[in-house]
């Protein structure tokens, strides 16, 4: 659990770093970039802008009752909610990790009944084939002894109606 717990660690630093070089990587960029074809070309500098821009509309003109709004202590008598933000980073990470693993506990708890069931499933349609096999070479060696009597019969036939004919029987 401390080694799974290290490497998660590890997974979040390493995605903190990733993702703050990915959010102020082409600032830099842009910054060294200019920073240094500034000093290399000194007439590609600009003349100041000139604004004629309108002041910025402040949020008290936006929405005038929003100024009234004050939020003191949100959830302050709620105990459960308090005992939850006291809470550090990594008893929160911890806890995170133990519902992920509890979930893939159960996750692999029912894959092993299932896989279990599959199985049995799988043990009984084996022994019915068994049987189905078995039932079909039955009938299969019946039907050659029933093929093997019927070609005597008809040799024994043969010969009655051979002595027959010769006996002066004409036939139908």
């Amino acid at each position: 659990m401390a080694r799974r717990s290290g490497d998660c660690m590890r997974c979040l630093v390493i995605f903190a770093v990733v993702s703050a070089l990915v959010v102020c990587g082409p600032a830099l960029y842009w910054r060294f970039n200019k920073g240094f074809v500034g000093s290399t070309r000194k007439s590609s500098v600009c003349p100041p802008c000139v604004c004629d821009c309108p002041p910025p509309v402040s949020l008290l003109e936006i929405a005038p009752g929003l100024a009234n709004l004050t939020v003191t202590d949100c959830g302050g008598d709620d105990p459960e909610l308090k005992q939850e933000m006291e809470k550090q980073f990594v008893d929160l990470l911890t806890e995170e990790l133990k519902l992920q693993e509890a979930v893939a506990d159960e996750h692999s708890r029912h894959m092993n009944v299932t896989l279990l069931e599959a199985k049995r499933v799988a043990s009984q349609y084996q022994k019915e084939a068994e049987k189905c096999n078995a039932a079909t070479e039955i009938c299969e060696s019946a039907r050659e002894r029933a093929e093997a009597l019927l070609i005597k019969e008809r040799k024994i036939t043969a010969l009655w109606e051979k002595r027959a004919r010769q006996s002066g029987w004409e036939g139908e």
